[in-house]
């Protein structure tokens, strides 16, 4: 038969091999033992009847392989692909086909068996594969052919599996090996889960991992800030290349915490799966010849002898900086920073119309794909209603990447008028807009923030009583500035595990950073409170989780706004990197009648036989706008269950059930004389 096929080789091979054994009258059970050759010949008769059947079920299975031949030689050009990609020797090539052929056709499954010794279908042994590659099982090479560092093994094309000695060990092909061989790719569960999409952006940087690719770099790390577009980055610098590239996210590998519960975003990647998914990932970034663009490289820094032994190039995308120590190498680094406002401008015009794209759209920090991901939801949106894209499509489907487990994104109608505060608490709210109105314009000037990686963003902290209005004042920040009000879920954000909390939080500030949101800490002292001494364990790690705030706050590029009732209960050190330090004071007389007649406002009308004396309620009740509102919601409710208007009854009764839940009691002459 010809053998200019490698299919053809291993069937040649295969065709020699069971000529010599049966020449040697050997087949698996059926080998004479010691002793054996009396008591009238049974022992002969039972070997001579077990090897017709070895030899018949050999001979069978063989003639079936040489008539499907043809169909077979589909492995040749599986087999060349892999090889060329991967820098197959001829050898090692053959040795891969026999692995292959048993998972091809039934009867080499049958007859790899029978060629290694087994008694009916197996997987073929090290000694079937040396000798169908014309190898000694004494020769140097044979043993170098399926070692550790051999290519097959290195690239996980070919395993060996069981124990023993070598020559009776099984070859064993992944499943992914095989479905590309045969034509036929099936991409893994555990690759497919984790890959993402990112749409190429030539930027700063971008060049840099190009020309490092291009030097023959195997390994190229870039530094990624939060909200830094660098997926774009590395496939922009394969695109400049005409190379492929997969892309991939090891944040979406499960994190393994609780057997059976499905990750969350509150969570690492587990270690176990992470080597499992980057196995994998280099696997099938090598069979597609591609650059393996890999996010969240942080994880893979226990696992960097994967990425070494990997067969293409890899651009490692991290939040932290190359550490000599994780290996014995410095692979060539670059930095990737955020989209410039022109930039982003330009995603949004070529992703969706252009008098759409306002500026309350371009300062959405939000990467390329996301910008994709915004103007398919707007279209969609609008498709569904018969219109054209608005301005307010786009900001809904923006508002939705900030769902999560950690924070709520929502905003209310609210301005400056909706706020009633004394005049210098209001001056200074109102400075608060003007800073965040105007932050870009003033940062283009120069490099106002300064040096040492500080941010360009704005801090404030507003103090007071509960229901003095300070969020309501955050809520009017957001809405004059056209963006959402990012309010931290605490519940959702501080973890009893060590380390975890601060991971949550760096979600939440990268999370509000990417979106332009104002991000709003109320009860904040309970996240900042003022550091202790260190008298356990559970006192350092709190302090260190203070301190991360403190520097995470220092590099935060967008608004924030701290809340809380007890304005000495925050560490000290925050007091110099806040911006504005803005105190809501218990409303005194004039300002409690104010806020009577803003609420009551928003009634159809009140009982004209039982008017409201706004006076008596200013002077009587001293509480905040929040007890105001909550009297005039509750005697709004008496009032309509029996389908009349609000009258002072129902407020002086609403108003004593509130100051009780208070732990008060309504004093005053006039209170108690207008009865």
């Amino acid at each position: 038969m010809t053998t200019h096929s490698l299919t053809g080789a291993v069937l040649a091979a295969w065709e020699v091999a069971v000529e010599r054994r049966e020449r040697a009258g050997v087949w698996a059970g059926t080998a004479p033992a010691e002793g054996d050759q009396a008591e009238g010949g049974q022992a002969q008769g039972g070997q001579a009847g077990g090897e017709r059947a070895g030899r018949g079920l050999a001979r069978a299975a063989l003639a079936a392989l040489l008539a499907d031949r043809a169909s077979l030689e589909i492995l040749d050009a599986g087999v060349g692909e892999v090889a060329e990609r991967f820098g197959l020797s001829f050898t090692e090539q053959t040795v891969l086909t026999l692995a292959c052929l048993p998972e091809a056709h039934p009867s080499a499954h049958l007859l790899a068996g029978l060629l290694s010794g087994d008694d009916g279908a197996a997987r073929p042994s090290v000694a079937l594969a040396w000798e169908s590659a014309g190898l000694g099982s004494a020769e140097p090479g044979a043993r170098r052919l399926l070692e550790r560092g051999g290519r097959l093994r290195r690239y996980a094309l070919v395993g060996v599996e069981g124990d023993g000695v070598l020559l009776s060990r099984r070859l064993a092909v992944p499943d992914r090996v095989v479905s590309h061989v045969l034509g036929a790719a099936v991409v893994p569960q555990e690759v497919e889960r984790v890959l993402v999409h990112a749409p190429p952006v030539d930027m700063d940087g971008s060049g840099d991992v190009a020309d490092a690719l291009a030097g023959g770099e195997s390994l190229v790390w870039v530094r990624a800030a939060p909200g830094a577009a660098a997926a774009s980055l590395a496939v922009a610098a394969c695109r400049r290349l005409g190379v492929a590239c997969v892309v991939a996210d090891l944040e979406r590998a499960p994190s393994g915490r609780e057997a059976g519960v499905p990750e969350h975003e509150g969570t690492s990647p587990d270690p176990v799966h992470v080597r499992h998914t980057l196995a994998a990932l280099t696997l099938e970034a090598g069979l597609e010849g591609a650059v393996l663009v890999l996010l969240g490289a942080q994880h893979a820094t226990a696992h960097l002898d994967l990425i070494d032994r990997a067969a293409v190039p890899v651009v490692a995308v991290a939040s932290i900086a190359w550490e000599p120590r994780w290996a014995q190498l410095l692979p060539a680094t670059v930095t990737a920073t955020r989209l410039s406002r022109g930039e982003r401008e330009a995603l949004w015009r070529e992703a969706i119309a252009e008098d759409v794209v306002g500026p309350e759209v371009v300062a959405a920090r939000i990467m390329p794909e996301e910008i994709e991901l915004v103007a398919e939801r707007a279209r969609a949106d609008a498709r569904r209603e018969s219109r054209a894209v608005g301005a307010e499509d786009v900001r809904r489907a923006v508002r939705m990447l900030a769902a999560g487990h950690h924070a709520y994104s929502g905003g209310t109608p609210a301005t400056l008028d909706d706020l009633v505060l004394p005049d210098h608490v209001r001056v200074e709210v109102e400075r608060l807009i003007g800073w965040a109105r105007n932050r870009d314009e003033v940062l283009g000037l120069g490099d106002l923030q300064g040096k040492g990686g500080k941010g360009t963003g704005i801090c404030a902290l507003f103090s007071g009583s509960p229901g003095t209005g300070k969020t309501l004042a955050a809520h009017v920040l957001a809405d004059a500035l056209g963006a959402d009000l990012f309010g931290v879920d605490l519940s959702s954000v501080v973890d009893k595990y060590i380390g975890e909390t601060e991971k949550n939080l760096e979600r939440v500030f990268a999370k509000a950073e990417s979106l332009n949101a104002v991000l709003f800490f109320d009860e904040a002292d309970a996240l900042f409170g003022s550091r202790s001494a260190v008298t356990d364990s559970r006192d350092r790690y709190a302090n260190q989780e203070v301190a991360y705030l403190l520097q995470r706050m220092e590099a935060f590029e967008g608004i924030t706004v701290l809340a809380t009732n007890l304005r000495g209960n925050l560490d000290p050190a925050f007091a110099r990197r806040l911006h504005f330090m803005v105190h809501f004071p218990d409303p005194d007389a004039p300002t409690r009648r104010r806020l009577w007649e803003q609420h009551l406002a928003q009634l159809p009308g009140t009982a004209a036989g039982d008017p409201v004396d706004l006076d008596l309620l200013a002077e009587s009740l001293e509480i905040a706008g929040g007890d105001v509102r909550n009297i005039v919601l509750a005697a709004t409710y008496d009032a309509v269950a029996e389908q009349r208007e609000v009258g002072m009854a129902d407020l002086r009764r609403a108003a004593e059930r509130e100051m009780a839940k208070l732990g008060r009691r309504v004093t005053g002459s006039r209170w108690a004389g207008s009865r």
